[in-house]
């Protein structure tokens, strides 16, 4: 944002005494040009505990604050919000917009999360450039990504209004879909120029591209056919391998500790510089996922021989199917996602590991019992 100052390069070194330095990445930290006036508050739709402390949340900005609320119109729909007389004078001081409709990217200084991992996601499809620093409270069900507790928000929000607080960046995969843009047209008479009788013809008529920027992870999968998905990854141009199994997952290090896990990818911090590429249930022994360069150019692609269509989603939404001619092109976005730590990005990360996951769970081993020395 215009008024965020926040180193942007995780690899930048720096020579001192004789000896390169790598930059350790708690140094990152939130600095505001002038006091932020805006925030995002996005909350989970349909969940009836976080109304309260979305009502508390909301008072504290616009009263103690003054604080310009952006909040989504679906969420004040909720007839829990939209009868409550008490917090109708709050509810008239809102900005509202809807996804899709309101481009409000240039609106937001930052973004407040009420709910699980999801709500993060959320977040990040609203903003494809620049997006505001992120402060999630756990108030969902995992919580990996939302490290701030609800019970202190008002001592935690004042620190990131203050800029008391340190940042991680999360990076984005920029993703472009190009497709083989056809339409069916019914051929008057059922007779072509050339005289075939035909009923139905396909006519290319030029290309659909569309781009998402992407948290998590790309899924590729074989849909519902019960045939294996036969998919080709390239890099750089270059035929790497094809895929053939249930289907592949490009994530971020942010998306290693989701679908990637499960699917038997290493977990990886969120500030190592990488794409991970890890194949879904391959009917290969020696398929093993691997990691690759941030920045490399992948590009997925249904092998000309493949049996069915593959379908691919992005951070779980916007599921569409792929075709024949059809590609999907992935890179590093130049535009990550800025997450307020609670503690530093590897404190955070560690301490998510162990309360989330459960990393490495183990009743400890017994010392070997001591003889008694004999007199």
């Amino acid at each position: 944002m215009k008024i965020l100052k926040h180193t942007m390069n995780n690899l930048s070194c720096s020579r001192t005494t004789g000896n390169w330095h790598i930059q350790d990445p708690a140094s990152q930290r939130l600095t505001w040009n002038k006091p932020p006036k805006s925030v995002l508050v996005i909350k989970k739709i349909r969940d009836a505990s976080l109304l309260q402390p979305f009502k508390e949340l909301c008072v504290y900005l616009t009263e103690e604050n003054n604080m310009i609320v952006y909040v989504e119109k679906k969420v004040l729909e909720d007839p829990a919000i939209a009868n409550d007389e008490n917090f109708g004078p709050v509810k008239k001081k809102f900005c509202t917009f809807r996804e899709d409709y309101d481009d409000i990217s240039n609106q937001i200084d930052f973004i407040i999360c009420l709910g699980g991992d999801g709500t993060l996601l959320y977040a990040s499809s609203l903003f494809q450039g620049s997006v505001p620093p992120v402060m999630a409270f756990h108030l969902g069900s995992l919580g990996f990504l939302t490290p701030f507790n609800f019970e202190n928000f008002q001592s935690q929000v004042t620190q990131v209004i203050e800029g008391n607080a340190a940042l991680v960046l999360r990076s984005r995969l920029k993703v472009k879909v190009v497709k083989e843009h056809r339409e069916k047209m019914t051929v008057q008479n059922g007779i072509e120029e050339n005289g075939v009788v035909s009923t139905n013809i396909e006519k290319e008529v030029g290309k659909q591209v569309m781009q998402y920027q992407v948290l998590n992870e790309v899924v590729v999968d074989r849909g519902p056919s019960s045939y294996l998905s036969n998919v080709d990854v390239f890099l750089d141009g270059h035929l790497i391998t094809t895929v053939q199994g249930d289907g592949v997952i490009v994530s971020t290090p942010t998306g290693s500790t989701a679908y990637a896990a499960a699917a038997g990818a290493s977990m990886i911090h969120p500030n190592v510089p990488a794409i991970m590429i890890t194949p879904i249930c391959p009917h290969s022994l020696s398929f093993r996922p691997i990691v690759v360069p941030a920045g490399v150019e992948l590009k997925i692609m249904l092998s000309p021989d493949a049996r069915n269509t593959a379908w691919v989603s992005f951070d779980g939404r916007k599921r569409q199917e792929i075709c024949h001619g059809d590609s999907i092109s992935i890179t590093t976005s130049c535009y990550p996602l800025p997450s307020i730590c609670f503690q530093d990005p590897v404190s955070d990360w560690f301490e998510s590991l162990a309360e989330c996951l459960h990393w490495n769970v183990r009743k400890k081993q017994n010392n070997f019992a001591v003889e008694e020395e004999e007199f």
